[in-house]
């Protein structure tokens, strides 16, 4: 057994040597690059961070907002978000995903301004295919594809917002379409594939970061909701008659949806199970509830007593701060953050909006435009190669991402406020924008869609 084993040993030996004398190409010939295969680990993740961030929309933002209307106008505000789902997932699949993110940011070709048609119809876009495997490496191009359009079915429900109680459902649907295709997919291609807005792309002019949507999502929503706002004009009554809230624990509770589905949306974004993700979902879930403490203390000290609706609304102004830097921050930094949207947004929603006499009905500009700005500044301050990169990002580290992160948001906010204007102004002409004066007295339940959401006998 022992001769046996020796020569064993040395024949070892000799093939190793062999090995390790042949050419360079033929060692390469003789063992070709492996297959991508799916990490099932990531992909079970991105799935759950996926049904997460539908989460999101209904039942979170429906009841959020829903509870913030006056009761009359309850279901127009849930029907809002939940038509959404539908409406914006077709969308999505037939054109949407390919305008995104069609084309490879590598190939002569491409175009840093949309996407190509690679993805009309969900062809080429498959769950097993090796050439349609993953577009960060492992996880299938079908899962990247429900992910992001999750991130495509909230940000014009997040509108909705600015114009609550008093926009037509056919206007409503009209705008969408519009601003889906003229706005959400240009600027989706621009910051995350390999467009003008993307860091590290060779196609960038402001090469910046957005983990998770500061100007994909918030920004860009914002703005235009300010715009909308504005073009569709004020409530019947408003400034007049008392508009509370009808019905405080729909938001409460709507608001602890959102936070919860917040971690898939932000830190899903890494579009895997990895270290990255579990700093995203802590900065998440730190900026959360320092923007919670944020906006109830100042209410405490200015008015004496803190309000569910303020703390609910500071953990939301958390969320929003966080979401670009979500990837690119430190705990600490991200405590900052939430504190620094609190206050900001927290006075903007109840003192700017008082000053300049706008009606955003439910705050959208307020959290959303002003705390997806603040995020995305900010994200030029706090960034650390520490959880991302191998050079100084923030302006903390001495990086010069700050410049990029400034005209990223200009940019942002142009796209959104005019395409935007000139959107509402189309659809005002063609089919118009507001119910009448009596319909909304009436209110949009039962004006709009021949309910109501509550019946007493």
């Amino acid at each position: 057994m022992s001769t046996i084993r020796t020569s064993a040993l040395w024949s070892s030996a000799l093939a190793l040597a062999l090995t390790n004398l042949a050419p360079a190409g033929a060692q390469e010939n003789a063992a070709p690059a492996a297959t991508p295969t799916i990490d099932h680990g990531d992909n079970a993740w991105m799935l759950v961070s996926s049904a997460l961030v539908l989460l999101m929309t209904a039942p979170g933002l429906a009841m959020f907002y829903g509870g913030l209307v006056r009761k009359k106008n309850v279901l127009s505000v849930m029907m809002q978000c939940f038509f959404l789902m539908a409406l914006n997932t077709a969308l999505w699949g037939v054109y949407g995903y390919s305008l995104s993110f069609g084309g490879d940011p590598k190939s002569d070709g491409f175009n840093p301004w949309i996407g190509n048609g690679e993805f009309l119809f969900m062809q080429n876009v498959g769950p097993t295919s090796p050439s349609d495997y993953p577009l960060e490496g492992t996880i299938p191009r079908l899962t990247h594809m429900l992910f992001q359009g999750m991130f495509f079915i909230i940000t014009p429900a997040l509108i909705c917002g600015a114009f609550a109680e008093r926009m037509k459902f056919s206007a409503m649907v009209a705008f969408t379409v519009l601003w889906d295709t003229v706005v959400y997919c240009p600027l989706c291609h621009w910051v995350w594939d390999g467009g003008i807005l993307t860091y590290g792309s060779d196609h960038a002019i402001f090469p910046a970061l957005d983990f998770a949507g500061g100007t994909v999502v918030h920004i860009s929503s914002g703005a235009s909701a300010l715009i909308c706002a504005l073009v569709v004009g004020k409530r019947v009554g408003y400034g007049r008659q008392p508009m509370p809230p009808h019905n405080l624990a729909f938001t409460t509770l709507g608001a602890a949806l959102l936070w919860v589905g917040w971690f898939g949306f932000n830190a899903g974004s890494a579009l895997s199970a990895s270290g990255q993700a579990a700093s995203a979902f802590t900065a998440t879930h730190f900026a959360a509830a320092s923007g919670a403490l944020a906006w109830a203390f100042v209410e405490w000290i200015t008015r004496g007593k803190p309000t569910v609706l303020g703390t609910c609304s500071g953990a939301v102004a958390g969320l929003v701060c966080i979401t670009p830097a979500s990837g690119y921050v430190q705990p600490m930094p991200a405590l900052i953050m939430g504190v620094a949207a609190g206050l900001v947004c927290c006075g903007s929603c109840l003192w700017l909006k008082s000053k300049l006499g706008y009606d955003d009905s439910l705050d959208a500009f307020g959290v959303h435009g002003v705390g997806g700005t603040l995020g995305a500044v900010l994200t030029g301050v706090f960034a650390t190669n520490s959880v991302y990169g191998t050079e100084p990002l923030g302006l903390l580290e001495g990086g010069n991402l700050l410049k990029a992160q400034l005209g990223a948001t200009a940019v942002t906010w142009g796209l959104g406020v005019v395409a935007s204007l000139v959107i509402l102004k189309l659809v005002d002409v063609t089919i118009g924008l507001r119910v009448s004066p009596e319909d909304e007295v009436l209110g949009v339940d039962v004006s709009q869609h021949g309910e109501e959401g509550y019946i007493f006998v």
